[in-house]
């Protein structure tokens, strides 16, 4: 009356592979659970538990380090992420801009303004002024420039404060810009 009126089923049943499939079956939880576990290694004080803490956050920060100059995606700034952004960072860095000597510009005028000579004391009057109206106009250039190729090439993708970006990259010395500038001077936007 309550027999199984199937046959048993055999120990091993034949493996259908499927194509596109992993070709073995899948584990047990218990058996994968198994392969997980590792045995717990901690630490015999306090003061081991704070040096291996503060070895792996300085090998991470290396990492990140490292990921953000190789503009890895993973790693970069909030800021930094997004094909909008990495479009700006090619455009600036695909440029000679006033802004990057500005810095140096400064330090000359300073070094000029120890000359005892009247001309060098005028330069230093009116160079800085003219200077940084050169370097605003600058960023006023580059941020409408960037603004209309985002607009053409990513029309979804939200391109608010790009324009200030591209500006102050472009103020940056080339050299301390992070992430490192991955196209050089007079090549194209690589996006």
């Amino acid at each position: 009356m309550f027999k199984r009126r199937t046959p048993e089923a055999p120990a091993n049943p034949p493996q259908v592979v499927k194509p596109g499939g992993k070709g073995r079956p899948t584990p047990k939880r218990r058996d994968a659970e198994k392969l997980r576990r590792q045995p717990i290694t901690a630490p015999a004080s306090g003061k081991e538990a704070y040096k291996r803490r503060r070895a792996q956050l300085a090998e991470n920060r290396v990492k990140t380090r490292e990921g953000m100059a190789k503009g890895d995606e993973k790693h970069l700034l909030k800021r930094d992420k997004g094909p909008v952004r990495r479009l700006a960072r090619d455009y600036v860095d695909a440029r000679r801009t006033v802004g990057s000597y500005l810095m140096y510009a400064m330090f000359a005028i300073v070094l000029l303004s120890i000359l005892p000579v009247p001309a060098a004391k005028l330069l230093v009057l009116f160079a800085p002024p003219v200077l940084l109206v050169l370097v605003f106009g600058e960023g006023l250039l580059l941020s409408r420039g960037i603004k209309r190729l985002a607009a053409e090439r990513f029309p979804d993708e939200n391109a608010k404060g790009v324009g200030m970006y591209a500006a102050m990259r472009a103020m940056q010395i080339r050299r301390l810009r992070v992430p490192n500038p991955q196209v050089r001077v007079g090549e194209r936007e690589k996006v």
